[in-house]
């Protein structure tokens, strides 16, 4: 097997599959006075070796003023009951894995760590909210996307809207009261 073409999952029962894969963070020079430089998550890369996300970045290119470094590594995974997202996120022209980063806190820590991988962007979604924490999709790798192609296919299960109907006012359950022609004028 190619693994251009399909993913050995690390992990798997039922209802959760998951892989290792290694975030790659780039570091920007900017001309900021309050800052030198900006982190962001540029890729994944499937099937990295281990790496703490506490252990020293590994350099893995640089351009003038950008560097790349493998920060860690994180296990990517897929829960059967959050397929709704990861439909979503595939029938976009650009699927991605979505990457949260926080702050390190002790001075021995780098200044952002990788601390989740996801496909779910509603997961992600749920991170922005925190303005310390830097949040970014980056391209879904082909054998990456295949395999959440098939985790869906295995696992979806359409959920049907029910609209809920209407129901009766109970003056003993308290609430709104509904108004008569007497609270109206």
């Amino acid at each position: 097997m190619s693994s251009e073409t399909t993913i050995a999952t690390e992990k798997k029962t039922d209802s959760r599959e998951s892989i290792d894969v290694g975030i790659v963070i780039e570091r920007r020079d900017i001309d900021n006075p309050w800052q030198d430089h900006v982190y962001a998550p540029v890729a994944v890369i499937v099937g990295a070796p281990p790496m703490s996300v506490t252990d020293e970045w590994l350099e893995l290119r640089r351009g003038e003023d950008w560097v790349h470094f493998h920060a860690g590594t994180l296990a990517l995974e897929l829960f059967a009951g959050e397929t709704e997202g990861y439909k979503k996120n595939i029938s976009e022209n650009q699927p991605a894995i979505y990457i949260v980063l926080t702050p390190g806190e002790e001075a021995d820590e780098p200044e952002f760590m990788p601390f989740l991988a996801t496909a779910c962007p509603y997961e992600a979604e749920s991170y922005t909210e925190d303005t310390d924490q830097i949040v970014e999709g980056v391209a879904m790798p082909p054998n990456v996307l295949a395999w959440v192609l098939d985790f869906v296919d295995r696992n979806h299960v359409d959920v049907e809207f029910k609209k809920r109907k209407k129901k009766a006012y109970d003056p003993r359950k308290g609430g709104f009261r509904p108004k008569t022609k007497e609270t109206r004028q």
